[in-house]
């Protein structure tokens, strides 16, 4: 029987499982959604429990529609939503309340107060983070601040923290293993990105013991097996990344200067810097890519808050369209936007303006604007946003693109892909699977356990759905952009109008 990739993607909404044959091609495929709390505003927490059920649950679903026994599966890789942390006591293996997920902002007072005392600038130094709720350590440090069983257990030194990954591994070898991989230990505010370790004074300003910490392994490698009693045989674990970059890695962005961005709810593009960490001045993060053999690949960063959740807010929002599909439609039914720009800026701006105060805007409307402007200016600001990231990580690197990798929900849309080559200036290339996560989980399963040689061959296996050509000749390019960036600087004046101190505001 040919290999089999049990690949493990377990993201905000939905634990899913896939299983991938020795070409690349997803053959089977399950996923069960699941809900968040919000218990108070910005608030976010989901049942741990819950997690690895529906994974469970998953993982079944895949194995019977395959009609295969578990005994049959190569390896087993797993990615997940990164910033989301699970605090369970290792004695019984229970957890100790909800996992904290990546968007709460339950602990932005630990972070004013690490502000505060002047420390930024060292915890990005060593990290390659910015101090902010997103990032895991300060959720850790609120447990241990808010839960008295939490501090209780540390103390006994029987107090484990995880990322999803780990709290996955935890479960699936019945409580034997508490590991995490590289990509997963950059995203935490605890890891030293030149060390590639646990960093003592990151732990020490947050209060996170050591030995509550797991053990940082490889990406690709065999760091454990599964308990037979869990899934009914002993099978590798052997790929391990956080959900972006294993989207990098299904996109085979294996050279420095490659990048990758996802199109979802927000978007997220990762360029690969490859040995060197890059230290960016324009508002990027720098993380880790993968470990591979010991050897770590680092990439830049950035993050659009809102994305496709902007053609959320056109069809729920204003019922300007009845379905997402239908921006498309209409954005075709006009040659242009009108002068109409929208800035989304519905939660701030994200890299590289990092402005928490701007507000979302709609401005160049006329008595002539009609919803189909709206809609192509709302389709024009994903790509937009997504030129100033590009812009900021070739003014860090001195790397001239030469192509970007797509992948995600909206990268269905033809008119976005289009016009974000054109404003862009470079190809944009969709691959046949989509959905790259789980995919690049499962490749870095089988470059573990031989089922691929080396990256060059798992390049090869890349299949190229369409390439959109750029279009746009250079001053209409320029014209957007400018017409662009008032846009934006409109709306960043508009929140901080808002704010009674504006030099406050980071």
């Amino acid at each position: 029987m040919s290999p089999l990739i049990l690949a493990l993607d377990q993201g905000t909404s939905s634990s899913r499982a896939l299983l991938i044959d020795a070409q690349a091609r997803v053959i089977a495929s399950h996923s069960e959604t699941f809900d968040c709390d919000y218990p108070h505003p910005g608030w976010v927490e989901v049942d741990a429990d819950l997690l690895w059920d529906t994974q469970l649950r998953a993982i079944r679903s895949v194995l019977a529609q395959a009609e295969i026994h578990p005994s049959q599966i190569t390896a087993i890789g797993l990615t997940n939503q990164r910033e989301t942390v699970i605090a369970w006591d290792r004695d019984s293996g229970a957890p100790l309340g909800p996992a904290i997920v990546w968007q709460c902002r339950r602990s932005e007072s630990i972070c004013v107060e690490l502000r505060a005392a002047g420390l930024e600038g060292e915890v990005r130094e060593r990290s390659g983070l910015l101090l902010d709720p997103y990032f895991t350590a300060t959720k850790m440090r609120w447990m241990l601040d808010h839960w008295p069983q939490a501090s209780r257990l540390a103390a006994q030194g029987r107090l484990a923290f995880g990322t999803v990954d780990s709290w996955l591994i935890w479960r699936l070898t019945g409580g034997q293993e508490h590991l995490t991989d590289a990509s997963n230990a950059s995203r935490t505010l605890l890891y030293h990105l030149d060390s590639g370790n646990w960093d003592p004074w990151l732990q020490q300003i947050m209060g996170v013991p050591t030995d509550a910490l797991p053990t940082i392994v490889d990406s690709s490698g065999v760091v454990a097996y599964t308990d037979a009693a869990v899934l009914g045989a002993r099978v590798p674990i052997a790929g391990i990344a956080g959900d972006q970059q294993a989207a990098l890695f299904g996109q085979a962005c294996f050279q420095p200067g490659m990048a990758k961005n996802t199109y979802g709810t927000g978007c997220f593009l990762l360029l690969n810097t490859g040995e060197e960490r890059v230290r960016s001045g324009h508002g990027l993060l720098s993380t880790v890519a993968w470990k591979l053999g010991g050897q770590r690949t680092y990439a830049l960063e950035g993050a659009v808050f809102v994305a496709g959740a902007l053609i959320q807010w056109l069809r729920d929002g204003l019922g300007l369209i009845s379905h997402a599909a239908q921006s498309e439609e209409l954005a075709r039914q006009v040659p242009d936007s009108g002068g109409v720009s929208i800035v989304p800026a519905f939660v701030g701006l994200g890299a590289p303006h990092w402005d928490a105060d701007a507000r979302g805007l709609i401005c160049g409307l006329t008595r002539g604007s009609t919803r189909a402007h709206i809609a192509r200016a709302a389709l024009e600001a994903v790509a937009l946003q997504n030129a100033d990231l590009l812009q900021a990580m070739q003014r860090d690197t001195g790397i001239e693109l030469t192509e970007l990798r797509i992948d995600g929900g909206m990268c269905i849309n033809d008119f976005l892909c289009q016009f974000q080559a054109d404003v862009l200036g470079v190809p944009v290339c969709r691959p046949a699977q989509h959905e790259s996560t789980g995919l690049g989980a499962g490749l870095l399963a089988g470059l573990a356990t031989g089922v691929w040689s080396g990256l060059d061959e798992i390049a090869a296996l890349r299949v190229e759905q369409r390439r959109f050509a750029v279009q746009m000749d250079a001053t209409t390019r320029q014209a957007h952009l400018a017409q662009w960036h008032a846009a934006v600087s409109r709306a960043r004046s508009a929140g901080a109008a808002l704010v009674p101190d504006s030099s406050s505001v980071r």
